[in-house]
């Protein structure tokens, strides 16, 4: 099957939540057979849940339609690098593939921070794809956090 990439749709969860007032990151995950299952937007604010980070939301959405708490061969589109909270949920969930797109020096947990997929204690890794959509995806974040300053 040719590689078709789902950022845009995740982008456009990440332009929803900045409209809702919440930090702008969206995430999409896609069947093995390249179907969208679900996706998100952040909605802590919203939902007063601090977990309510959209990997985590759309995570649990895909993993109710599938039902199952694994969604082995699908993959996950993020629009910022995951955090250690979403990034252990990634891996206990078995998603195959991340791809994402704003690197977080600050927060992320893939390639920065605690590294989880890296972790011993790490169950599953997935494949990890990074920089997709980056500069849209940092332009996003950077935009929203200057209109709160």
């Amino acid at each position: 099957m040719e590689f078709r990439s789902f950022m845009q749709e995740a982008l456009a969860e990440a332009r929803a939540a900045a409209a809702r007032g919440e930090v702008p990151v969206g995430a999409v995950v896609v069947s093995p057979r390249g179907q969208i299952v679900a996706q998100a937007g952040n909605r802590t604010r919203e939902l007063s849940d601090p977990s309510a980070h959209a990997e985590l939301l759309a995570i649990r959405a895909a993993c109710a339609a599938a039902g199952s708490e694994r969604l082995i061969g699908h993959d996950l589109y993020v629009t910022l690098e995951p955090c250690a909270m979403c990034a252990g949920a990634i891996a206990a969930a078995r998603i195959a593939r991340l791809y994402y797109g704003a690197s977080d020096p600050k927060s992320g947990g893939v390639a920065h921070g605690a590294r989880v997929f890296s972790h011993p204690q790490a169950h599953h890794a997935p494949e990890v794809y990074d920089g997709l959509a980056a500069a849209e995806a940092e332009t996003l974040l950077q935009d929203f956090f200057a209109a709160r300053r």
